[in-house]
């Protein structure tokens, strides 16, 4: 069992972050903030898709001013994405903001943060404090960027220096992120933070690429995080449509036992012993289990579809609910219990039924 580091905790509206609250799920929309109907659009389909915070870029006095427009026909709590522009924050926290991401590496001046902060104060809400190897690696010497080591430093000392300031006035209702494109001093950033603080870290390899290289990045490097209890609320960059961020996300998630998003499907990679088309079975099964989570999201059942007799009966017995293949047919299990033996053809209508009609102890 993953033992969660201990960490104060912070409320983005309605969603708690860290001290024990479940591992958060975020993403951020691909359009442009002020055209609100698209923007809306999208964090319905993210909310609809289990996206438990959203983000949104602040370039301009229009996009803070749409906030207010946003807020109102959302359900999940809305952070502002602040760059360069300490007074895009001042508005956007005066538009209703849940939350404000801030940049070390852009926004330093210590008069500037500190008016954001004594804002976020007054309306209660909370900062982010959003370290980016983009803003800060770029002002290392030339021959130090590619060194590893200094590019780890260089995430971890911008965060310390922003949350010295923070603490000297007053303001601790703060979340650390230190992402790199890199994965390795991704992971030994966060490592370094989590040992300096007690503050709640938001996960992430930014510009992680598209969306098959950055599955691999983002599963290795928030994974690795999650395994030894550091992180309490993720996003997955993807270069795709957002809602491939938060499917990824609760993939992750559920991969390590961190939560669970209803039924989990587990099938063999098939081999020279498989006498049926199981890839299409698990792709059609896979396709109709979307909408079975829908319907029993606190169901934690394991579901497993196996090709052959060598693992097969061991693994369909061990699952909640299986199917051992052997030529055009298969055996059906519920709790290791042989129930029936069903035809290859109709094995995916046979098992939805069944997980329909589970009952959990």
């Amino acid at each position: 069992m993953i033992k969660r580091r201990k960490t104060r905790q912070i409320r983005v509206g309605g969603v708690r972050i860290g001290r024990g609250a479940p591992v958060s799920i975020q993403s951020m929309t691909k359009v442009e903030t002020v055209d609100v109907g698209r923007t809306v659009a999208q964090i319905k389909r993210l909310e609809d898709a289990g996206c438990e915070i959203v983000r949104i870029a602040v370039k301009t006095p229009a996009d803070t001013d749409a906030i207010r427009v946003i807020r109102k026909r959302i359900k999940i709590p809305l952070v502002a994405d602040i760059h360069f522009y300490y007074r895009l924050a001042l508005r956007a926290i005066a538009a209703g903001a849940d939350k404000i991401r801030l940049n070390p590496g852009n926004i330093r001046k210590e008069e500037e943060v500190a008016a954001v902060i004594k804002a976020a104060k007054k309306a209660g809400i909370p900062i982010r404090i959003g370290v980016n190897s983009g803003s800060v690696v770029t002002r290392l010497p030339c021959h130090h960027v590619t060194r590893l080591q200094d590019r780890t430093s260089a995430l971890v000392n911008a965060a310390l220096r922003y949350v010295k300031l923070f603490e000297k006035h007053d303001f601790r209702d703060i979340i650390i992120s230190l992402k790199s494109s890199d994965v390795v001093s991704t992971v030994e950033a966060y490592e370094a933070m989590s040992e300096r603080c007690d503050y709640p870290l938001h996960l992430g390899v930014t510009a992680a690429g598209p969306y098959d290289a950055g599955i691999v990045k983002s599963s290795i490097g928030i994974g690795a995080l999650l395994l030894k209890g550091i992180g309490d609320t993720i996003r997955v960059s993807l270069t795709a449509d957002p809602v491939e961020e938060v499917v990824a996300a609760k993939r992750i998630l559920s991969a390590i036992g961190a939560r669970r998003f209803g039924p989990d499907l587990i099938s063999c990679p098939t081999c020279g012993r498989c006498q049926v088309d199981l890839a299409g079975i698990v792709r059609e099964l896979a396709q109709k289990l979307s909408s079975v989570n829908r319907q029993l999201p606190t169901k934690p059942l394991t579901i497993a579809v196996m090709g052959c007799e060598v693992n097969g009966p061991g693994e369909a017995r061990e699952a909640d609910i299986g199917v051992a293949f052997g030529r055009d047919s298969g055996m059906l299990f519920e709790r290791g219990k042989i129930l029936r033996k069903i035809p290859a053809s109709k094995a995916v209508g046979e098992l939805v039924k069944l997980i329909t009609t589970y009952e959990v102890d």
